[in-house]
């Protein structure tokens, strides 16, 4: 009985050490955002910016639609993914000195704030919705090439 008592606490052991070791990493990760650049703000604050100026200019089926394009994204990660694509969109709302959001643009800021495994099921929802991927090509390409040389 001792015998499998033992390796129950040496298996429950490894479990709880894997467990705290992945927590870790993720906690490290945040951790790594929140810190201050150059600029004295994180990463994590400019997209907080980023969502806060451009707040006004989203509209429900805008927001609909950015909800539908982050649904594949586990539960638990959702509102970071949706903060993350959402303050990239407002970045280049900013740049280019738009007024509203619209499409073109949201799937701009998908496409730039996201890594190339996520694009399928973009291109997936995209022809799903029937709309032309071909303006989209040249940001799909070089976002790939983007993660390639990194």
């Amino acid at each position: 009985m001792s015998g499998v008592f033992a390796l129950f606490i040496v298996g429950w052991i490894v479990i709880m050490v894997t467990l705290m070791g992945i927590g870790g990493f993720f906690m490290f990760r945040k951790f790594l955002k929140r810190l201050p650049k150059e600029d004295g703000k994180s990463i994590i604050d400019w997209e907080e910016y980023y969502v806060d100026q451009t707040k006004h200019m989203w509209s429900k089926d805008q927001k609909a639609f950015l909800e539908e394009l982050v649904s594949p994204v586990p539960e638990l990660f959702r509102d970071v993914a949706r903060q993350k694509i959402a303050g990239r969109i407002g970045q280049l709302a900013l740049e280019k000195k738009k007024r509203k959001m619209n499409q073109d643009l949201i799937i701009e800021g998908y496409i730039l704030a996201t890594p190339k495994r996520d694009h399928k099921f973009l291109i997936k929802k995209l022809e799903e919705k029937q709309i032309d991927l071909t303006p989209y090509e040249p940001l799909l390409e070089r976002n790939y090439k983007a993660t390639q040389t990194t």
